[in-house]
């Protein structure tokens, strides 16, 4: 008989296997780090109040509250239905928190403290634990407790601003891309405090902490790595946005059946492509990078007119002849189906109560450590009963440590 995705998940071989993780994120921001935790051999808990999280139900699937956006970024989690308001739940995650090396929410920082599982009381059960906030502005300032969500941010931190530099009017990016690359930097802030705990002991003897991650920073840094440009300096030589990022004619450019994205840049590759192409336009006022670099629109603008001449096939042919990158526009769809990441094995397919399920797959590699999408995501309260059955005959008594220290 083939043994389901659930049990193969339950012998994970990723670099965090025998991590546990309780998990008290929702959304996207918290649960994507989370889900690659839980690709990387860890045991994710996701602790959700009786109603679920929300994200169970703002796209579709095959049932109610399995969403596909819920399904990918909480898949081979465990699922822990607790109503914290209820003193018996609230001991229930005392005892699981006592058995975990991560705790990571992304409540408000008033509401975690109200439930009573801030830091010094979760520190109080398990003195090296790796504790993670995810907060939309840091506790340090005055948007402390401020509500986020991705469109909030993203205007924050400037990416309507440079969309509207581009196109003449402010927009979001088509993706939430706040959420996901502040999930990103949760993940490596707390396998960083993790490592240092390692370092100083390891499970047990080494020396946990408390981890902030805030949407707000997350972005600014994110955004800033090329806009800030010269308003580093002081004073400043530029304004604070990458010209060439935020120039109108960067697009891809219309062929004479279609589209194709290519960046002849660098002067070895301008130097190939003048030379097989031979522009009339081509002269020495363009021969260099910086010489480009000036005048980027009109640059962007004369190759423009250039691709019109050929079909996007011949000019596919002609770029990767010349090693110079080139890319047909795709869908969305199209990457499910794409030659590539067919022959990688990128994708992986679980089967779930719903039916077999299709993951975008893991995006790294270890030569020792492979990790794996961990399984299908679990209904609403799924392992309650499994996961509270199974906590440690220390457990209770670690809980209980804490409540002689209030």
């Amino acid at each position: 008989m083939e043994e389901t995705a659930r049990e193969d998940a339950a012998r994970p071989t990723g670099p965090l296997a025998g991590i546990r993780v309780i998990d008290l994120t929702s959304v996207v921001f918290g649960p994507y780090a989370t889900q690659i935790m839980a690709d990387m051999g860890a045991e994710v808990i996701k602790i959700e109040p009786p109603a679920g999280d929300n994200t169970r139900w703002i796209t579709t699937g095959p049932v109610p509250g399995m969403g596909g956006i819920y399904v990918n970024v909480n898949r081979g989690k465990k699922s822990v239905m607790l109503d914290l308001r209820q003193e018996a739940d609230k001991a229930a995650l005392e005892r699981l928190i006592a058995t975990a090396d991560v705790f990571i929410h992304s409540m408000r920082g008033s509401a975690i403290a109200k439930l009573g599982f801030d830091y010094p009381a979760v520190r109080a059960i398990r003195p090296d634990i790796i504790y993670t906030n995810c907060y939309g502005y840091s506790r340090r300032g005055p948007e402390a407790d401020k509500p986020a969500y991705d469109d909030t941010i993203q205007a924050e931190c400037g990416i309507p601003y440079v969309q509207g530099l581009m196109n003449g009017e402010p927009g979001f990016v088509a993706t939430i891309m706040a959420d996901k690359v502040a999930g990103l930097h949760a993940l490596y802030a707390t396998m960083m405090a993790l490592f240092h705990r390692e370092r100083t002991g390891g499970r047990g003897k080494g020396e946990g902490q408390e981890v902030e991650v805030t949407m707000f920073e997350a972005m600014t840094s994110f955004m800033l790595v090329e806009h800030a440009n010269g308003a580093m300096f002081d004073p400043p030589t530029t304004p604070a946005h990458y010209h060439r990022a935020v120039e109108k004619n960067r697009r891809p450019y219309r062929t004479r059946d279609g589209y194709v994205a290519a960046l002849v840049y660098n002067d070895k590759h301008w130097a190939a492509f003048i030379d097989a192409v031979r522009p009339a336009w081509a002269s020495a006022e363009f021969d260099s990078l910086e010489k480009r670099a000036r005048q980027i629109g009109r640059v962007y603008g004369l190759l423009g007119e250039t691709f019109l001449e050929r079909t996007t096939d011949e000019w596919i042919a002609l770029l990767g002849e010349l090693h110079i990158p080139c890319a047909r526009l795709r869908t969305t769809d199209e990457l499910f189906a794409n030659e590539h990441l067919a022959t990688i094995g990128f994708f992986e397919t679980v089967d779930s109560d719903q039916g077999p399920v299709t993951f975008p797959g893991v995006p790294t590699w270890f030569s020792a450590t492979p990790g794996h999408v961990a399984g299908p995501a679990p209904l609403l309260g799924a392992d309650t009963e499994a996961v509270l059955a199974g906590l440690t005959d220390d457990a209770p008594a670690m809980a209980g440590a804490r409540a002689a220290t209030k």
